[in-house]
């Protein structure tokens, strides 16, 4: 397994759907003054968070 520094496969996948769900989660926020949005933002920063921690497991190389 090759240890780059950017996130690839699954690590990828939650790291930019997380990201567009922060985003878009942003953009409604502002655009609908509805405050209920910004637990889609929270979600979305989530799941970004799960992504960057599995990728930082898979390139310490750790026991698991």
């Amino acid at each position: 397994m090759k240890s780059t520094s950017f996130p690839s496969g699954w690590e990828l996948l939650l790291v930019m759907v997380g990201a567009a769900a922060a985003m878009a989660g942003t953009t409604a926020v502002f655009v609908t003054h509805e405050q209920v949005w910004r637990y889609l933002v929270a979600a979305g920063c989530f799941v970004q968070v799960i992504g960057w921690v599995r990728h930082g497991r898979r390139l310490r190389g750790g026991a698991r």
